[in-house]
């Protein structure tokens, strides 16, 4: 199971797809819905996962759980 985080690199302007618990990133986008996507393809390629995406800002806006991870308590998705 593979978590990751899509984040603003504040040096370059571009989003990042970055492992949870790596030093550096698995891919860069130049928007955040590409490194969402990357992020979501990398996690289900490695068994599923968490994907968060941060606001540019560095707060987490959103939490997706990618197949076939398996929440214990998933929540409610009103947005989907």
């Amino acid at each position: 199971m593979a978590n990751y985080h899509v984040t603003k690199n504040k040096s370059t302007g571009k989003w990042q797809a970055k492992r949870e618990g790596a030093s550096r990133a698995s891919a860069t986008a130049n928007t955040q819905k590409q490194a969402e996507q990357l992020a979501k393809q990398f996690s289900s390629n490695n068994g599923g996962g968490e994907v968060r995406i941060h606001k540019p800002s560095g707060p987490i806006r959103d939490s997706d759980t990618v197949a076939p991870a398996n929440d214990p308590c998933p929540p409610k998705d009103k947005k989907h």
